[in-house]
């Protein structure tokens, strides 16, 4: 994995603590939060303020994750905001804090002046006994102050203040005036720099976990669903119609365009999705040289076209049906249809642009694992899960890959694959996708037989 950390594909862009006084003030709030202090004198700290090189030192990767729900967090600087979230057992994790950070920024750099700044990403689930515990969490209220209550202080001085000029005998209450006198010391001038925090709190719709081996929970959509990344032995019934698992290619086909959560990757424009898809098709060649023991270094267009006539019947048939695919898109022709049960098929589609698109593309590149760049982007875990698996050489040919092509331009690569990122409140008209009463990218999707979705045929909700 080291190979990884030296091209900045792991923990990096984490921020550096290695000043007597920061790593002073972090020990203060660890030891508030956690009873624990560290001994290292330098290290680096994720969004939330988690740093790897603790969570080595106290044996203890969930020091500030217990039970792996309510993170508690520990900001040091406003700029941590930028920083990753490592070990999230949420998908929604850093993106509730960056929220609650850039709403926040003026009165979180006051705070964080003059002390750490702590809190929680707080739920009504302590613990995760059962997959139906994560359908409790129906929101995540966040509370911050700093380790020396400036907050609370805070709404205590503005308390007292609100009571000395609405009182009539006010201005002569000697003690009121000292207890003000005695909280501004601690405080400073809160008229001229409040330093108020309001509890925010955020919905919980559809995430992904990393709880019980993976699980995509869509409850905020017209047919909902858990996937499940393996084969779950689940008691009590979900509150979803459909328990499926990645193995359940139909299923989840005919979920994804019920539902209007993907897209066909062709809808980005000929050209960009003929691009987009020769890249692919390099991927699946790179997979099946590096299995054949091919050296991978320095490899360059020729080199794969040298690769794929060399390994052509071992290229896996994806890569066949995505072949003929690309070439009827080269000649303008109409691309085939692929069944559900295609392999290619989950290669050619994409998110749509929906407030849930990282999390759909999420599960795509779980589904298309050979696509080492989507699954590096999308899914971090997964990918450092599957990278420990590979030969050496492929290993090496990702790495420099993503730092070459990836890592330089990560804003222009992400447009290119995905599309402009909707706003916050951006709704997408389904029939922008073109898609017809129960049709999918290529035609019709399967049904598969569902009971509780009978009734819902000829709702109106299905048609464009």
């Amino acid at each position: 994995m080291m190979r990884l950390v030296k091209h900045g594909l792991m923990y990096g862009n984490l921020v550096e603590v290695t000043s007597p006084s920061m790593v002073s003030r972090y020990n203060r709030a660890l030891e508030h939060l956690t009873g624990k202090r560290t001994a290292l004198q330098e290290f680096h700290i994720d969004i939330s303020g988690f740093s790897p090189e603790i969570g080595e030192e106290l044996g203890d990767p969930l020091y500030l994750n217990p039970n792996g729900c309510n993170r508690q967090f520990i900001l040091l600087n406003v700029a941590q905001k930028t920083a990753p979230l490592l070990n999230a057992h949420f998908s929604t994790s850093r993106s509730i804090l960056r929220r609650f950070i850039d709403e926040n920024e003026d009165q979180l750099f006051a705070l964080s002046i003059r002390d750490a700044v702590v809190g929680e990403l707080v739920n009504t689930v302590f613990s995760i006994a059962s997959p139906l515990d994560l359908f409790d969490i129906r929101s995540i209220d966040v509370e911050a102050d700093t380790v020396g209550g400036h907050v609370e202080a805070g709404d205590e001085l503005t308390e007292k203040i609100d009571r000395f000029m609405s009182e009539p005998d006010g201005w002569w209450d000697d003690v009121l005036i000292a207890e003000m006198v005695e909280l501004s010391k601690h405080t400073g001038d809160i008229i001229r720099t409040p330093i108020a925090l309001e509890p925010q709190s955020f919905e919980q719709g559809n995430f992904y976990t990393s709880h019980y081996g993976g699980l995509y929970i869509f409850r905020s959509v017209k047919r909902t669903a858990c996937i499940s990344a393996r084969q779950l032995d689940i008691v009590a019934d979900l509150p979803v119609k459909h328990v499926l698992t990645l193995e359940d290619r139909r299923e989840i086909a005919s979920f994804l365009s019920r539902n209007k959560l993907a897209e066909p990757i062709s809808r980005a424009g000929k050209a960009r999705a003929e691009s987009i898809l020769r890249q692919k098709l390099d991927f699946l060649v790179i997979d099946t040289a590096a299995n054949n023991g091919e050296d991978l270094s320095d490899v360059s267009r020729r080199d794969l076209r040298a690769l794929k006539r060399r390994h052509h019947k071992d290229l896996p048939d994806a890569y066949h049906a995505l072949e003929r695919y690309v070439r009827a898109l080269a000649k303008g022709g109409k691309p085939p249809r692929l069944s559900y049960d295609d392999p290619a098929y989950f290669y050619l589609l994409r998110s749509a642009g929906h407030g849930d698109k990282q999390l759909v593309n999420m599960l795509l590149a779980q589904l298309t694992p050979l696509d080492f760049r989507q699954l590096f982007i999308c899914h971090k875990d997964a990918f450092y899960a599957h990278y420990q698996s590979w030969s050496e050489a492929k290993k090496t040919y990702a790495a420099q890959f993503l730092a070459e092509e990836y890592v330089v331009d990560k804003v222009g690569t992400r447009t290119e694959l995905f599309g402009p990122e909707p706003g916050m409140d951006e709704d997408t008209d389904p029939s922008d996708y073109g898609f017809g009463k129960g049709m999918g990218p290529w035609g019709a999707v399967p049904r598969y037989r569902d009971d509780d979705d009978d009734d819902d045929d000829d709702d109106e909700d299905d048609d464009d």
